[in-house]
């Protein structure tokens, strides 16, 4: 009998063909699905809290594009404002009254900054901000911490090395040890390991930056009393403190991390949900420092479609939806019950699975630990677990980013009817898993 072979699905051909155009068929790594394996999704459009691939099945969406879409897919608002800004034109590399808007907006509801210049990416933000850390303090060297993102330029492609305080390695070939040299990496949620290197590196720090929430290799919560911690050391030794927020930004709270926490630092970076969904970035602090970017200072920074107006509309008609009463405490309240109901039945079946969450953002773990700070505390080889479960999900309706080292976002769109349907379907799965490890009770 001759064998019938299997139909190829439309994002299984369409993979297929992406990798004949780009390096390992996708124009961003995560997306290649090699962290839980199989073929990646190719998605065909979203609405709400939904999303449906190309061969028209339908999914939750706990991704929300990595976090922007805080208002969920296709907002009825946010397209209305791209559809009448794009009928005017799509870019003009000249400044247009949008930028004034939505500066303005930022602005006078978050008293961490003073002033803002937009950029096009988060990766741009950050770079732009350590340049101008290094322009404004007349020194090179940078401290970063082991764990935390903070995008794809050289100086900060580096990892940790063997040692409590370290140049580290690239984690990139094509990044050249004079940058290494110039970047210390420091674990995460250890004072002694900074205290260290501001005395071996003493005035040549020209900042510490930080994912104030770092929420790029899980979410790793820090404690309040550690971010006052590098507010202090930073201003006693002439450094600037950087709080990288192209996740938190506008996500736990209008004013992010620092108004979470209650702490200034010297410039913040933000991205994702300012431009509503459309290709965006933002650094922002005081004027003293700010004033410092061309062509006011000698810091140079320029890019033809920064502050472009399509992504300036979106930007507007979003952060307007986020600034009403109650916006942000029903999100989270939406998030802790979501959180609580998995983590309370996983208790009770003992399960090695937590859910950690703060503000709208969640992280799903295979562990048995109440607690994870740090790069080194997470389970490497819990991702085989992650990777069946993330399967699971997806069979059944649930799409969560690619990686057991990626968060998740809940959006406006996600009611808590849906929210409930999603609870039930990932307790089933959470079941199935444990199955397959012999541990479902």
């Amino acid at each position: 009998m001759k064998k019938t072979q299997k139909k190829l699905t439309r994002s299984e051909v369409l993979f297929s063909k992406a990798k004949k155009y780009f390096p390992g068929g996708v124009n961003s790594p995560v997306r290649a699905f090699q962290s839980v394996g199989g073929t990646p999704l190719f998605i065909d459009k979203g609405k709400g809290a939904f999303i449906w691939d190309d061969d028209g099945r339908k999914y939750v969406d706990f991704c929300c594009s990595w976090g922007p879409l805080i208002l969920g897919h296709a907002n009825p608002k946010v397209i209305k404002a791209i559809k009448e800004t794009v009928d005017k034109g799509t870019s003009f590399g000249a400044p247009t009254a949008l930028e004034n808007k939505l500066a303005e907006l930022i602005i006078s509801n978050n008293s961490y900054i003073e002033k803002i210049r937009f950029v096009s990416s988060g990766t741009e933000a950050v770079m732009s901000a350590i340049r101008l850390a290094r322009g404004f303090t007349k020194r090179n060297k940078i401290l970063k911490f082991e764990g935390c993102y903070h995008g794809h330029s050289d100086s900060l492609l580096v990892k940790a090395g063997s040692g409590l305080v370290t140049f580290g390695n690239s984690s990139s070939e094509g990044v050249p040890d004079s940058f290494v040299a110039e970047t210390i990496v420091c674990p995460l949620n250890n004072p002694d390991a900074v205290k260290e290197a501001f005395l071996t590196f003493k005035n040549q720090i020209a900042c510490v930056i930080i994912e104030p929430v770092p929420a790029n290799n899980g979410l790793l919560l820090q404690e309040k009393n550690y971010l006052e911690f590098l507010r202090e050391i930073t201003s006693e030794n002439g450094s600037l403190l950087i709080f990288d927020e192209v996740i938190s930004g506008f996500r736990i709270g209008f004013t992010g991390a620092a108004g979470y926490y209650k702490i200034k630092p010297d410039l913040i970076t933000y991205g994702k949900i300012i431009g509503g969904g459309l290709p965006v970035g933002a650094y922002g602090g005081s004027q003293k420092i700010m004033d410092n970017i061309s062509p006011l200072g000698k810091v140079y920074q320029a890019g033809t479609l920064s502050g472009n107006p399509v992504a300036m509309a979106a930007g507007i008609a979003q952060l307007t939806e986020c600034l009403k009463p109650g916006f942000y405490k029903k999100l989270e309240e939406k998030t802790l019950a979501f959180a609580k109901m998995i983590n309370d039945y996983s208790k009770k079946k003992h399960y090695d699975f937590k859910v950690f969450s703060l503000g709208s953002i969640f992280w799903f773990a295979f562990t048995d630990s109440s607690s994870i700070k740090s790069s080194a505390e997470i389970n490497s080889g819990s991702m085989k677990t992650f990777a069946k479960f993330f399967h699971l999900l997806l069979s059944n309706g649930i799409y969560l980013g690619p990686s057991g080292y990626e968060v998740g976002f809940i959006s406006e769109a996600h009611s808590t009817e849906i929210l409930e349907k999603s609870q039930k379907i990932i307790l089933a799965c959470l079941d199935g898993v444990n199955e397959t490890l012999g541990k479902s009770k």
